[in-house]
């Protein structure tokens, strides 16, 4: 018995386009689920995990778009019941890009109903299948609408008791990625200068005796072993120093299990040239004793 000829449209009524393999080497991540269960949070981590993410898509483009990126690439579309009639399309469509070689992987995000009408609740804003009905009436018909593409989903997951990081990384996980460590940027630089902008916490060295008034130290910088030497011998010099990398290890630990991805510590000194490069380098090696991964710059240095 001769299969069936497949239908020149989609259930929305929209043309599919022509028959052939434009897949090869190609994948796309699909997020769908119930509205308030969390997609929004999750394509800001894809973002952030570097892949290209288009929201609200109406699935027929979905072809369209794979065609257009390269070979490798990282896309992931946000489907949902608010595309309306066009939703219908989504799990067709699916079928259409594996028939031509692309991988397909289907995410989708759940919540229970009690949760779902307590985040609408707070943030004051009706259902998008509501209509003139109830919030708990919306919510019934966008599950009997995604019923189908939760069945059929790769991974479901229930956002209920996730918080935003938490949610941030199953995502990560559920696209087998992991979500950048943070980054500790130590920064060196002249108060005279102005304190930089962007500084989440800021040390000041100029407590310590000044190497440029030593004739010898003054052409010298912070990198340099005797002006390092000088400025670390100085009296609270370690201790202070100690004490800021103890604070900072408390700090940047907890900031691993939250949404920060980078961290500035600016350390300075009047020109930015001797103490707070010297004292800049003991504490980016200091932290990076401590797992930490740390970049240091010298901004009066140019380096």
């Amino acid at each position: 018995m001769s299969e069936e000829p497949t239908p020149h449209t989609y259930p929305s009524g929209v043309p599919r386009p022509d028959s052939s393999e434009i897949g090869v080497g190609r994948r796309v991540l699909v997020v769908s689920g119930m509205s308030g269960a969390g997609r929004t949070t999750a394509a800001a981590a894809l973002a952030d995990l570097g892949w290209y993410v288009v929201d609200n898509l109406p699935p027929h483009l979905l072809v369209e778009l794979v065609m257009s990126i390269s070979s490798g690439e990282h896309l992931a579309v946000v489907v949902d019941a608010r595309g309306g009639a066009y939703f219908d399309d989504l799990l067709e469509v699916v079928d259409d890009l594996e028939a031509r070689a692309v991988v397909v992987r289907l995410v989708f995000l759940d919540a229970s109903d009690s949760v779902l009408v307590a985040r609408f609740e707070g943030a004051r804003r009706p259902h998008p299948l509501q209509g003139q009905g109830t919030l708990t009436d919306g919510i019934r018909a966008e599950r009997a609408r995604v019923s189908a593409v939760k069945e059929r989903a790769d991974e479901v997951i229930d956002t209920s008791t996730l918080n935003v990081h938490e949610l941030r990384s199953r995502m990560a996980a559920a696209v087998g990625e992991r979500e950048g460590d943070l980054t500790v940027n130590v920064l060196s630089f002249g108060f005279k200068h102005g304190t930089p902008p962007d500084a989440d916490y800021v040390a000041d060295m100029r407590f310590l005796d000044n190497p440029h008034w030593v004739e010898e130290l003054r052409p010298l910088t912070g990198l340099d072993a005797p002006v390092r030497d000088y400025v670390l011998s100085r009296d609270g010099a370690h201790d202070y120093l100690d004490s800021l990398i103890v604070g900072l290890d408390i700090a940047l630990t907890r900031y691993r299990t939250q949404d920060k991805h980078s961290v500035t510590v600016a350390v300075g000194c009047t020109g930015g040239k001797h103490r707070s490069v010297a004292a800049a380098e003991y504490v980016g090696e200091h932290l990076r004793e401590r797992g930490f991964a740390v970049r240091v710059h010298h901004r009066e240095l140019g380096s």
